[in-house]
């Protein structure tokens, strides 16, 4: 949302610019990137409060801030994103993100929100208020995915009605439902119809994409060809390229991140694990990627400051300019995107403004959210099936693969474990190369069951019930014995630490997935954690069993 202005913000700014008052704060002889015209210029920026009040020479502050030798640009927007993904809660992710120059994100609660509900929403929003970044939460549109799914929520458009205030509705994955009239689908699209609406349409084409663009759907971040982008692109939709963890599309797209086409693009993350994020960065690496893959870098920071700004109806921020906000990253270099200096709501960022947060909102009511009974190796039979998934590593989508021609071949099953019909899908999957042993996640998207991959059903079942015991999160059972766990007991989806110890363990835990099951995956959870999700082609495990979408 635009932030409301007082007449003595507006005032005090006025002064500035005039010189008729000191700023409070002057960035000095910074080199400006332009992203409106593409130049660069040095410049002294004079912030009043949380705005920039003037670019020229010569301004005196309250306080200075030396920007020689640094370029100053827009904070970076991250335009969808699922700060679950991160493994920690809203304040941990904003101590990792914001001093890598990200200033603003909109974020979609779905993953909480099939875990608790309304609940994660406002669990959300409160955090937000808190937040030094502006993280704009969105109303989440599918809780659970789809109508058929079993999550520990369900969130239909009457439930959605008190927070039509939101800035956006969250990514819209009942495809099936739109194009089939669902009324419940429907009616949430109306409800919304004012404002921007993400879809999630993987490889949908033709009239069925023109149906949904037809009924408001804005925006895509599915795509993970160069051909199919432009094609939504063509709808009428802005695109957003993905530079996350378990989807990287960046190296795909990067053909059409040019001048011509980045007032219709923007980039985000959409999931990015704590490793990762602590090791290469968040809209900071998509940046990097982008202009090592010969993207013009005036087209890249637009995607990833301006774009994403008009995307969402934001007039005060994108441009590093009069009456824009005073949210900015100075870097030494743009091609190496590593921010030096972080400037958010005017206040160079650093630990006292970290302290001076409020207290992070009441995590106790996502504790105890893993439901299911004792699972024993009987659970984990092998599939009745002749059927396997097929993963493709670094993407979502999958393979409908016959079992027959598999050389690589495992045991997958999804437990029901909020408490409802504790009913076990049981598929083979093929792709990550575990030898023996099994992994096991309560982070399984979207309704977020627990999910479980394994050579051995007993150990399958030892590294389920561990999760069942911890209150949720991720395991490495191997030989009869635990290998590695990280527990994430806010809803099976998070943990309450930091999250340099978070990565830390989460890189433990990579380790021991290799050691102990010989699993081939650079990012075997996060393949595991989009297993079951039943809205992307073309192979899936459900509760059901194997689904071919």
């Amino acid at each position: 949302m635009n932030e409301q202005r007082t007449t003595g913000e507006i005032a005090a700014c006025v002064a500035v610019a005039l010189r008729r008052r000191p700023a409070d704060l002057v960035i000095r002889g910074a080199r400006v990137f332009d992203l409106a015209t593409g130049e660069l210029r040095l410049a002294d920026i004079a912030l009043c409060g949380e705005r920039i009040a003037a670019l020229g020479e010569g301004y005196e502050g309250r306080e200075t801030l030396d920007a020689r030798g640094l370029t100053a640009v827009p904070g970076f927007v991250d335009a969808h994103c699922h700060i679950e993904s991160s493994l920690v809660t809203p304040y941990a992710w904003e101590r990792a993100v914001l001093p890598r120059g990200v200033t603003a994100a909109v974020c979609d609660p779905h993953e909480l929100a099939n875990v608790r509900g309304a609940a994660a929403i406002d669990f959300f929003r409160a955090s937000a208020a808190g937040m030094l970044m502006r993280l704009q939460v969105q109303a989440p549109s599918c809780v659970p995915a789809l109508p058929d799914e079993e999550a520990g929520a369900t969130l239909g458009a009457d439930a959605l009605a008190p927070y039509a205030d939101a800035l956006a509705l969250a990514e819209f994955m009942n495809v099936p439902g739109v194009l089939a009239g669902d009324p419940d689908a429907l009616a949430k699209l109306a409800a919304f119809s004012r404002r921007p609406i993400d879809g999630h349409a993987p490889l949908v084409s033709g009239d069925a994409l023109q149906a949904l663009r037809a009924a408001g759907i804005a925006n895509e971040h599915e795509a993970t060809s160069a051909e199919e982008a432009l094609d939504k692109i063509r709808a009428g939709m802005t695109l957003f390229v993905r530079g996350g963890s378990a989807a990287r599309d960046v190296p795909a797209l990067a053909p059409l991140l040019t001048l011509t086409l980045c007032d219709r693009l923007c980039l985000c993350t959409d999931d990015c694990g704590p490793l990762d994020l602590v090791a290469e960065g968040h809209i900071d690496a998509a940046i990097r990627a982008a202009i090592a893959h010969g993207c013009d870098p005036l087209a890249v920071y637009r995607a990833a400051c301006l774009t994403p700004a008009r995307h969402f109806g934001w007039r005060d921020r994108g441009l590093v300019a009069p009456g824009f906000l005073a949210d900015l990253a100075l870097l030494p270099d743009l091609a190496e995107c590593r921010a030096e200096r972080v400037v958010c709501r005017g206040r160079v960022v650093g630990e006292a403004a970290f302290a001076a947060r409020p207290p992070e909102p009441d995590l106790t009511p996502f504790l105890g959210s893993v439901r299911c009974r004792p699972l024993t190796a009987d659970d984990f039979a092998a599939p009745d099936s002749d059927r396997a998934i097929g993963l493709r590593e670094g993407q979502l989508l999958t393979d409908d693969l016959p079992r027959a021609a598999c050389g690589d071949l495992a045991r997958a099953a999804l437990v029901e474990r909020h408490g409802g019909s504790g009913r076990i899908g049981r598929a083979w999957v093929s792709g990550f190369g575990l030898r023996r042993g099994a992994l096991a996640a309560t982070v399984g998207h979207d309704s977020h069951n627990l999910c479980v991959v394994g050579a051995d059903p007993a150990d399958m079942a030892l590294a389920a019930n561990a999760l069942r015991e911890c209150g949720g999160g991720l395991a490495v059972a191997a030989g009869g014995a635990l290998a590695g766990l990280l527990p994430l007991p806010v809803g099976g989806l998070m943990a309450d630490r930091p999250l340099a110890e978070v990565a830390q363990a989460d890189a433990a835990l990579r380790a021991a997935a290799r050691e102990a099951t010989g699993a081939t995956l650079a990012r075997p959870f996060q393949a595991l954690a989009f297993l079951p999700l039943p809205v992307i082609p073309a192979a899936r495990l459900t509760l059901a069993g194997f689904r071919h979408v």
